[in-house]
C-alpha cells in the first residue's frame, strides 16, 4: 500500500484545470478509485477547506464538504511527527511532519522548494510514477 499526503496546491491545481490528463487531476481521481491511501489531521483538514472555500476558486461548499468527508472515511488520521529543522515555508510544515509517520509514504506537492529536499518529497508527476510501478 503507498500512503501519501496531498498539498493544498495539488487540489487547488486540479480544481482548476480543464485537463483531465493533468497530473494533478490523476493524483485527485487516484485518491477516489483507491490507488493510494491519504494521510492527513484536522490542521490538514482545515486548511483544505479554507483554501478551497476561497471564492476565487468557485468550488461549492458541498464539494468541499464530500472531499473531506472521503478523506475521513477512506484515509489515515495521523499524529504528527516533529521535523525539528528549519523549514523554508513553516505554514507547510504540517505536511511534512505527516508524511514523516509512515515510512513509506510520499507528500505530494507542485511546490518542492517549500520542502526539505528528500525522495519522500515528490510532483504529481513523479506520485504518478510511482503508482504505474506498483
Amino acid at each position: 500500500m503507498i500512503f501519501a499526503v496531498i498539498d493544498t496546491n495539488v487540489l487547488v491545481a486540479a480544481a482548476l484545470t480543464h485537463n483531465s490528463d493533468s497530473p494533478t487531476q490523476k493524483i485527485v481521481r487516484g485518491l477516489f478509485y483507491d490507488e493510494y491511501t491519504i494521510m492527513y489531521d484536522e490542521d490538514i483538514l482545515a486548511e483544505y477547506k479554507e483554501v478551497l472555500s476561497r471564492p476565487k476558486f468557485n468550488i461549492t461548499e458541498s464539494e468541499i464538504n464530500n472531499l473531506i468527508t472521503f478523506i475521513r472515511h477512506h484515509g489515515i488520521h495521523s499524529s504528527r511527527v516533529p521535523f525539528l529543522e528549519p523549514m523554508p515555508d513553516e505554514k507547510d510544515r504540517v505536511f511534512y511532519e505527516i508524511a514523516l509517520t509512515k515510512e513509506d509514504s510520499y507528500l505530494v506537492t507542485g511546490n518542492l522548494k517549500h520542502f526539505p529536499k528528500t525522495p519522500q518529497v515528490v510532483t504529481p508527476a513523479e506520485m504518478l510514477a510511482i503508482l504505474e510501478q506498483q
